[in-house]
């Protein structure tokens, strides 16, 4: 039975060829291309409306260094966005829930932020390791400690959304399956559950939105300390 919960966030396969990519490119089958509708059609006029929020959310509190960055963490935005929801539909399989995929997408994104601040301004990128004014002898703890906190933040950004998708996923299949088990014994209780796994449902929802937000986020917080 608890291996059975488990089940499903392991990656499907057919014929011995792992599925987890094209799970992961499926979602941008899901956009439309341009066309000489592209303008009028209602469907792309939402499309490049949630991309101008997104990207005008994202770039607001970089300077004009940043803004080189717009299209990585839109496009980064819309892939997770995505993948969360569609994760939620029966019978899918979620890749954000593995967290090898959440740390390939966390630590290049970290390292290249962390490379940026060092190539262009080593001294301040350099000093966030040791706040002004630290007496002397706190000053190698100090720097263990910070220098810490910096090289965890790609394993935090992919446990992060990891460890929520996985909670949500968990939750929901846990009361579905009360529900199936308590139908026949107890009709009321199982009707109350369900609402219960209703209102759940569009926690889960939101969830998955603020995940792919916050991920991107704090992608854009660490830019913002090295430009």
């Amino acid at each position: 039975m608890n291996l059975s919960f488990f089940d499903q966030f392991a990656s499907p396969y057919f014929l011995g060829i792992p599925l987890i990519l094209l799970s992961m490119l499926f979602p941008a089958l899901l956009f439309p291309t341009p066309n000489n509708r592209w303008i009028t059609n209602r469907l792309s006029t939402i499309q490049l409306w949630s991309l101008h929020s997104i990207t005008k959310q994202l770039m607001t509190p970089l300077n004009k260094k940043g803004h080189k960055w717009a299209l990585i963490l839109t496009s980064l935005t819309t892939l997770l966005l995505t993948i969360n929801l569609l994760g939620l539909l029966p019978y899918t399989f979620t890749p954000t829930t593995q967290l090898s995929m959440n740390m390939a997408l966390a630590f290049p994104l970290w390292l290249a932020t962390l490379l940026t601040g060092l190539r262009n301004q080593p001294s301040i990128s350099l000093g966030h390791l040791l706040p002004e004014g630290t007496p002397t002898p706190l000053i190698p703890a100090l720097i263990m400690i910070e220098t810490t906190s910096l090289l965890i933040r790609p394993l935090a950004l992919g446990v992060r959304l990891t460890a929520n998708l996985t909670a949500g996923h968990l939750l929901i299949q846990l009361i579905s399956t009360a529900i199936t088990a308590l139908l026949p014994i107890m009709p009321t209780v199982s009707i109350l559950t369900t609402s219960i796994l209703f209102l759940l449902t569009i926690l889960e929802v939101a969830v998955a939105m603020i995940q792919a937000y916050v991920f991107v986020l704090l992608l854009s917080l660490y830019l913002q300390e090295n430009i």
